[in-house]
């Protein structure tokens, strides 16, 4: 009976990883029942860490005024393992002013999308940072500027939660810390 329970927690776990890899890969809509309870159950058993992995986190602030969005950015890794280099990106739900020139390591994904290489991230001292001064297309009150890891070098994240902000800013020039 427990090689049996075991069984089904393993294909649960496997079951909730997959699902998992797919929502974040974009995939939309509910998951099925059964999936929700595997991986309610699952979540109690540690995550399997094939390869490399790296905790990637992000910090700064964001200041909005006059048309101008203002983002100072550090990214670091927290381990266990170096980086070459991970990509950070980041979303405004306004759109941006065209023809802006960018850091080297940044490029424009679309008008509110802003991609950019953190260069290596080395455990405790690898320290990449970003700064931008932008202009918004129009003249907002507010925006939200959503801040993730697109790609980290192929290593694993088990801590996702500091590299992901969704940061409120208002036109008031303060800086909105994340």
């Amino acid at each position: 009976m427990r090689g049996i329970r075991k069984g089904v927690l393993g294909v649960a776990l496997v079951a909730a990883v997959v699902m998992g890899a797919s929502t974040s890969a974009g995939a939309v809509g509910p998951l099925p029942v059964p999936v929700l309870e595997a991986a309610t159950e699952a979540e109690a058993a540690p995550v399997p860490v094939v390869g490399a992995e790296a905790d990637v986190a992000h910090h700064g602030h964001v200041s909005l005024w006059d048309g101008r969005v203002g983002v100072w950015l550090v990214s670091e890794n927290l381990g266990p393992s170096d980086l070459s280099q991970a990509t950070v990106r980041l979303a405004f739900s306004v759109p941006m002013a065209g023809g802006q020139e960018l850091p080297p390591a940044c490029l424009w994904s679309s008008d509110r999308v802003v991609s950019c290489r953190t260069g290596e991230l080395r455990v405790t001292g690898g320290i990449g940072e970003l700064g931008l001064d932008l202009r918004t297309a129009g003249l907002p009150d507010e925006l939200t500027v959503d801040i993730t890891t697109a790609w980290r070098d192929g290593a694993a994240d088990r801590h996702p939660g500091n590299d992901r902000h969704r940061v409120l800013v208002l036109a008031t020039g303060d800086p909105y810390v994340f």
